[in-house]
């Protein structure tokens, strides 16, 4: 890979790993301090290691996660005249003059009424 080639944020793992490492090392000491139960009693390591453990990989499976949800969307998608338009295309177009929000709508002669029936058509 050249140095002009741009690297997205799945390309690598460092940063996941030191992440996760970093929340691994401080439930461990968290643990072996607070799980001893005061100073009179041993440190428990196996506690510590087993909390160490799980939020390493805790963390890491959280970070892959994370990374796996960023994907750029195909040009195809941007191409159509159906529900794939783009955002930018539809709000440069000028809008419709007879156009307006909540006149008529689904009441239109023949359209369903909130009875459920047309209108039209007669309740027996």
């Amino acid at each position: 890979m050249t140095e002009e080639s741009p690297r997205g944020p799945r390309v690598g793992i460092k940063g996941p790993l030191m992440f996760s490492a970093f929340f691994g090392v401080v439930s461990f000491v968290a643990v072996l301090f607070f799980a001893s139960g005061g100073t009179g009693h041993g440190m428990r390591f196996d506690l510590a290691f087993a909390a160490g453990g799980i939020a390493f990989i805790a963390c890491l499976v959280i970070a892959a996660m994370l990374s796996m949800t960023y994907k750029e969307n195909p040009e195809h998608l941007s191409q159509g005249s159906g529900v794939n338009l783009r955002s930018e295309d539809r709000l440069k177009r000028p809008k419709p003059k007879g156009d307006a929000s909540g006149e008529g709508a689904g009441t239109s002669e023949g359209g369903p009424t909130s009875e459920g029936t047309t209108e039209g058509e007669g309740r027996a």
